[in-house]
């Protein structure tokens, strides 16, 4: 059996793609840095006001962010940064325990991002990679919808000019809609012409940067013509530089309340992170490491956290721009991270003019894209449970609230698995004719020929205590419905270990069988369910002679012991390797007792 360690120490990528870096890539990764940064700085000003933090903390995330994912991350190009998805459940749950304090918020927020960091370090260290895939596609689609929703709701009143409204989002909605009388003209007329700039300019072409050129003629706008004295609403200050590493003042309390939703913030960052990852990795013929991707995603969350930034995750946006710039390397990332640095040593000051209007329309059109429709329509198509439940992710954030949501995205996850688990088939199968020792289902292949007196069953999934007793029912049916059977081959080659509740099932189905006359052969039993089995007492109970490697093997013992015809079976001697299953296998070229 292979001996897995459950700890390494973290890797360092950049050792490997720096000694094979050719001198021919640097001018494209310098450009790739370059569309970067006009990319990312837009955006992290615009998802800071979607994590009700001020502008400079979606700032502070970038560069120090870049940095950590260059050094750690196993992808050439994956670029990391504020993104939609992370700013928007961090938001959520800051807003749920901020009460409105503006500094709580942001103390809140640097909390988040370290919480959730350390948590993708450690399960990156313990080789947890396997948690990615936990949240399936339609319930997170349906999650980011319906958070998409909330967040263009709470910002179509900073787009118009209005005074935003409290409650549910319905409610929100209502309040906007009847209040459109009262908005402020200058503000809704330049929200108004950035957001259709934004939509038509990305239709005309996807390589230039809208988001900049925006906030840049916007600014020029706001100082020439004092669009502050006009009555629209401006950013504010915004300091200079990056602020030196902290931590936030909070209590512990404050951390216990905030460290199962930094998991779903952690599981939803990642889910962004890999998908990008994954893609460019299949078009580059690359692989990527999963477990090092949440050591590099998460370091870059600690790093963000420690210098004042909010959480950060891989950008399919941003990373779709590195790849079609043509860059080769976390070089990209170098350069995007000093580039930031500049703009926040020397500009970051000029920003405090911006409209927040033109803030709202970068963040409407960031997210709308994330109300995918399409995918809705395209769950339905394939399978009824997956849009179920991407609509019930979907609702849960709407009727309930963005935290409930998450808790409930997580709840449907938890549910849809154990659902799965428990739907088990236990299915008769019969011997394929013309093929020496084939079995197939009888079922969806009545030819096959099942054998008089004997019931050979199949389970199409693992047994363990979710679907035991249904197990144990589907069995037992199945005999009553053939009262001529004196035994039943189970096949259990799907399971590869059992449990106590499972095994409990498997002492109970023996005495029901016997008050009928009917015997119980196992076959296929894997090594860790025999060791199981042995130490419940239930491979004493059963005896050798009812455990066999092979579903051929049983069959001639059990048609022997019971008087039963088989006239299809094979002649010959069973194959001493075929007989009953023995306590003592070979695991790494040596002989290991069964019951260890």
């Amino acid at each position: 059996m292979e001996q897995r360690s459950v700890w390494r120490p973290p890797s360092l990528p950049i050792r490997t793609w720096g000694r094979e870096y050719r001198r021919e890539w640097l001018g494209r990764d310098l450009l790739g840095g370059a569309v970067v940064t006009a990319l990312v700085i837009p955006q992290a000003l615009g998802y800071a006001v979607i994590a009700g933090v001020p502008v400079e903390v979606g700032l502070y995330a970038i560069p120090v962010a870049l940095f950590a994912y260059a050094v750690l991350g196993s992808s050439p190009h994956v670029s990391v940064g504020p993104v939609s998805t992370v700013s928007v459940v961090s938001g959520s749950i800051v807003a749920v325990h901020a009460g409105g304090d503006p500094q709580r918020a942001v103390q809140l927020t640097v909390a988040l991002a370290l919480l959730s960091g350390a948590i993708l370090v450690v399960a990156g260290l313990l080789r947890t990679g396997w948690v990615a895939e936990f949240l399936s596609k339609p319930i997170v689609s349906g999650f980011v919808f319906g958070l998409s929703v909330v967040i263009i709701v709470g910002e179509v009143p900073r787009l118009l000019g209005l005074a935003p409204s409290d409650g549910a989002v319905f409610v929100r909605m209502f309040d906007t809609l009847t209040s459109v009388s009262e908005l402020e003209p200058t503000t809704a007329l330049l929200g108004g012409v950035c957001l259709a700039m934004l939509f038509l300019g990305s239709s005309l072409s996807r390589s230039l940067p809208w988001g900049l050129l925006i906030v840049v003629v916007s600014l020029v706008l706001s100082n020439t013509l004092g669009l502050a004295d006009r009555g629209v609403a401006v950013v504010g200050d915004v300091p200079r530089g990056l602020p030196a590493p902290s931590l936030p003042p909070l209590d512990v309390s404050d951390l216990g309340l905030l460290f199962i939703p930094a998991i779903g913030l952690a599981l939803v960052g990642l889910a962004e992170s890999l998908s990008a990852a994954r893609l460019f990795a299949t078009q580059g013929g690359y692989r990527i490491d999963t477990d090092q991707e949440f050591v590099a995603t998460g370091a870059a969350n600690v790093a963000s956290g420690l210098f004042g930034g909010l959480g950060v995750a891989g950008s399919l946006s941003k990373t779709a721009a590195v790849v079609r710039s043509g860059g080769n390397s976390q070089v990209v990332s170098f350069t995007a991270a000093g580039l930031t640095l500049g703009v926040l040593a020397v500009f970051a000051p000029s920003l405090s003019e911006l409209p927040q209007a033109v803030l709202s329309a970068i963040v409407i059109h960031a997210v709308w894209g994330l109300m995918d429709v399409r995918a809705l329509r395209r769950y339905a198509r394939i399978r009824r449970n997956d849009v179920v439940a991407a609509l019930g992710a979907l609702l849960g954030v709407l009727l309930f609230g963005t935290l409930n949501g998450l808790l409930i995205a997580i709840g449907l996850s938890l549910l849809g698995l154990v659902y799965r688990a428990s739907r088990v088939d236990v299915e008769e199968i019969g011997r394929i004719k013309g093929e020496k020792a084939a079995w197939g289902s009888i079922s969806r292949h009545p030819q096959r020929r099942s054998i008089e007196g004997l019931k050979i069953l199949r389970l199409d999934a693992p047994l363990f205590w979710v679907n035991a007793a249904s197990v144990e029912e589907q069995v037992i049916a199945a005999v009553d419905a053939a009262p001529e059977t004196r035994a039943v081959i189970l096949d259990l080659e799907a399971t590869d270990q059992l449990d106590t509740t499972s095994t409990d099932m498997l002492h109970n189905l023996i005495g029901r069988l016997h008050k009928r006359g009917v015997d119980l052969y196992l076959v296929r039993v894997m090594f860790r369910a025999r060791v199981v089995l042995k130490r419940s007492g239930l491979r004493e109970a059963i005896g050798d002679q009812h455990l066999w490697r092979t579903i051929s093997q049983a069959v001639k013992r059990a048609t022997k012991d019971h008087g039963l015809g088989d006239p299809g079976a094979p002649s010959g001697d069973p194959d001493p390797g075929d007989g009953p299953e023995d306590a003592t296998v070979e695991r790494d070229g040596r002989s290991v007792h069964g019951d260890e």
